[in-house]
């Protein structure tokens, strides 16, 4: 008789945002005539940029000629994006990648959950808290977070490090010591960030316990602030202890089209082995693929016009998120981020649970959010709000909320 994993038994209901999309689905059943704006799901709106239009018309014309027909693409994906990649994210910075320690993928979401594969189950892994829930999700599916604790809403075998008001949302090193450290950086939910000298703390850090970094920079795109770095190998021996995530969704809209990257250096080894080893063979052999057309899309997000056509979205954005940040303030809230990110984090007013809180945006002002309790134990008391809607759709949520 075949036999389950039983560690998916022991998930918790179901993921943050399907439990959010079948409450929006139940309520708009039940209030047909009420327009609900959502400004939860970190979804990008704007259409992709022309140069990326260009370069996707190009390529599939290619596929239909067969001296241009490209059929699977490389392991490590093609030479061409992992070059422009190099020299426009790392290069430009004065960080040396070589070619054969970029991994191109479907995105940094299929990664985070794939890396988990190449460590022992044995591993203890640390996340700052409150954190995107899929590194979590994925290690517990792998055995490796020991029991989920439903009164506390945590897992026995995780090292939460909480990032609140109280800290600047910098966390601490742990009293125990990880295997593996998960840093969002810029922060989701939270929309903050690490400067460098905390950064290079963290790198000194586990240099000296020996263990891994596994950093998340989805987002270094919107960092505004120069004394925050672009990646983590901007900081002296990140390259023996951090493996490096990218995405092409939130820099240049790719959410539907799939397309994001992963660094693994060949400096970094465990007891010898090298880590960029063990992902290029778990890479090539259950790589879910970016096809060839997907992968000269983003050769042309690193274009001149590719560049400046990106660099207006992420603007716009930003001019959103400035505004939730700003207009919420003056309605007496508590706001974080929105500097450096597309996220706005608040505490929810009086105390409120963070699902309550959820409730009433959703049946009083028809505005969908994010509960900040389901990034983790420390974001109880928060709440996630996204710069990704419109301009139209923006103003209009903020006047319903200040109206509550």
């Amino acid at each position: 008789m075949f036999k389950i994993n039983e560690n998916y038994l022991k998930l918790p209901g179901s993921y943050l945002f399907s439990t959010i999309a079948k409450k929006v689905a139940a309520y708009k059943e039940a209030n047909p005539d009420r327009q609900v704006i959502s400004l939860g799901i970190g979804d990008v709106t704007q259409p992709l940029a022309p140069a990326v239009i260009e370069a996707l018309h190009r390529a599939v014309d290619e596929m239909g000629a067969a001296e241009t027909f490209h059929g699977y693409a490389p392991d490590l994906g093609y030479e061409f994006l992992r070059r422009a990649i190099i020299d426009n994210d790392y290069r430009s910075r004065s960080v040396d990648i070589a070619l054969d320690e970029v991994f191109v993928s479907d995105g940094a979401k299929s990664d985070s959950g794939n890396i988990v594969d190449i460590f022992a189950v044995d591993n203890r892994i640390a996340v700052t808290d409150p954190v995107y829930p899929v590194y979590v999700d994925s290690n517990a599916m792998s055995g490796k977070t020991g029991e989920y604790i439903k009164e506390k809403e945590c897992w026995s075998n995780v090292i939460y490090m909480p990032c609140t008001a109280e800290n600047n949302f910098v966390p601490h090193f742990p009293d125990e010591t990880p295997d593996i450290i998960y840093i969002c950086c810029p922060n989701n939910p939270t929309g903050t960030t690490l400067k460098k000298e905390e950064l290079q703390k963290w790198v000194d850090y586990a240099n000296d316990k020996k263990a891994v970094i596994i950093y998340d920079a989805a987002y270094e795109a919107y960092i505004s602030e120069s004394d925050v770095p672009h990646s983590i190998y901007e900081c002296d021996g990140a390259k023996t202890c951090a493996i490096e995530m990218r995405s092409f969704s939130k820099n240049a809209g790719f959410t539907g089209t799939r397309l994001g990257f992963t660094v693994v250096p060949k400096e970094l080894k465990s007891s010898g082995t090298s880590l960029n080893q063990l992902w290029a063979r778990r890479h090539g052999t259950k790589f879910n693929g970016a096809p060839y057309i997907i992968q000269r899309a983003g050769e042309a997000v690193y274009s001149e016009a590719g560049k400046a056509q990106t660099k207006q979205q992420i603007a716009y954005y930003m001019k959103n998120a400035s505004q939730i940040r700003e207009e919420l303030t003056n309605m007496g809230y508590t706001v974080f981020g929105g500097v450096n990110a597309p996220y706005i984090w608040l505490q929810t007013p009086e105390g409120m649970k963070s699902w309550d809180f959820f409730d009433v945006l959703l049946e009083r002002a028809n505005v969908v959010g994010t509960p900040g309790s389901g990034f983790g134990p420390s974001g109880e008391g928060y709440f996630r709000l996204t710069a990704f809607g419109s301009a139209e759709s923006t103003a209009q949520a903020l006047e319903r909320i200040r109206a509550l």
